[in-house]
């Protein structure tokens, strides 16, 4: 019987050590993989069997060197293709971590439902062994002294009693301690599965990105038909543009930013901005080297007029913030059909009184410096025979002002009616 109890006790002793060692495997086998542990992917040339992180360093890579030569159609095309190739394989490295992190969750969700049925049952064991521990060690000794067939067995009686608490203080323990382990486990598989939530959310904006960059890569084979030449000509003209802008802040004092300009319904039922307002003044004009402040005026004239079209959420950053409204080939220059607030306009050639007469704005290009492409936009909002009162997005507080007290009628080089 002696033995038999002593065996009983070193069984349970092994076995709660093994369910403990088991929390310790199982923290290392789901713990996240690291770069070198994910397959080989990709196929682009130079990229060719790297691991997946090295793979998007490499397209990385390409993309700014691309970026670093001289802009051609081709080279633009280039670029495309590698940005769209690196959001295809975050898509597919986002994919497979999903995958795995789901595996993990659901292997260790039967392994710890097994651990915790374990453990209730080894603790209500370990509970029934230290009462019957401490039930025979109340035992008097005179009656153990009876009890017993002769002194050697009375010592080992005792000596068991001894060893067998000494085992369940050990057992208490252990039970404790791998009790800690089990929440510990939860709460890794917890934050798993939160961080599986957040890769689905960053899958769908690499699923749109990518959508977005194939859209991108097909309107630019368009916009210039395919041609190395067209291609130029275009790019060319809107660097050319661009760049008048800048020279018109610069001539004009700079782009300093101001405050406190937005007035609405003036006059001709729409709100007055200034491309210098603070509220947007220093963005990026869509996300390129030039700012609203400096070269955003045909940017700030239309959404003037949206406004004048009862579009009134619409500002110069709502504008700017759809990269769709800005031209393929360079990404500073905005395109005659633009969407805001979800309305879709055009910018047509019209004529100055005719579409004042009928309540319609019109968008004017104005050569400050007697050039042939305009350096800077205005909005014209009424007036006839070349006295006509203005919005001027650079002048400060420059609402329903006399156009020719700062330009002449000869300068205008662009006349624009927008249409919805």
């Amino acid at each position: 019987m002696f033995f038999l109890k002593k065996k009983i006790i070193f069984f349970l002793y092994f076995f709660l050590a093994f369910i403990s060692g088991l929390f310790f495997v199982n923290n290392f086998v789901y713990s996240d993989q690291n770069c070198s542990a994910v397959s080989t992917c990709g196929s682009v040339s130079g990229c060719e069997n790297l691991k997946c992180c090295d793979y998007l360093t490499c397209l990385n890579n390409k993309i700014s060197d691309t970026n670093g030569q001289e802009k051609t159609l081709s080279s633009e095309i280039t670029v495309m293709d590698s940005q769209i190739n690196l959001t295809e394989a975050k898509i597919e490295a986002n994919k497979k971590e999903i995958l795995d992190l789901t595996l993990d969750i659901d292997t260790a969700t039967k392994k710890i439902s097994a651990l915790s049925d374990s453990l209730n049952k080894i603790t209500g064991i370990l509970l029934n062994r230290i009462v019957a521990t401490y039930e025979a060690g109340s035992v008097q000794p005179f009656e153990m002294l009876l009890s017993s067939l002769n002194a050697s067995d009375l010592l080992a009686r005792l000596n068991y009693l001894r060893i067998a608490q000494d085992h369940d203080k050990r057992l208490i323990y252990d039970v404790q301690q791998a009790k800690n382990d089990y929440a510990n486990q939860k709460n890794i598989f917890e934050d798993k599965k939160k961080k599986i939530e957040t890769l689905k959310i960053q899958l769908e904006s690499y699923t749109t990105q990518l959508n977005q960059q194939k859209v991108a890569k097909q309107q630019l084979l368009v916009d210039v038909q395919g041609s190395e030449a067209e291609y130029e000509r275009l790019r060319n003209q809107a660097m050319a543009q661009l760049a008048a802008f800048s020279s018109f802040a610069a001539a004009h004092g700079g782009a300093s930013i101001l405050s406190n300009q937005t007035v609405c319904d003036d006059g001709w039922s729409g709100c007055y901005y200034n491309q210098r307002d603070s509220q947007w003044g220093n963005s990026a004009l869509n996300n390129t080297q030039y700012t609203i402040a400096s070269d955003g005026c045909l940017v700030t004239s239309m959404a003037m007029v949206y406004t004048h079209y009862s579009h009134r959420s619409v500002t110069p950053q709502t504008i700017n913030s759809n990269s769709g409204n800005f031209a393929s080939y360079f990404p500073a220059y905005l395109k005659y059909t633009i969407t805001a607030d979800g309305a879709t306009s055009n910018r047509v050639g019209s004529i100055i009184d005719s579409t004042l007469s009928s309540g319609d704005p019109v968008v004017a290009g104005v050569s400050y410096d007697g050039g042939p492409i305009p350096d800077h936009f205005v909005v014209l909002i009424s007036g006839s025979s070349g006295n006509y009162k203005m919005n001027d997005p650079f002048t400060p507080n420059g609402h329903n002002i006399s156009f020719t007290d700062h330009y002449s009628v000869g300068s205008i080089r662009e006349i624009d009616k927008v249409t919805f």
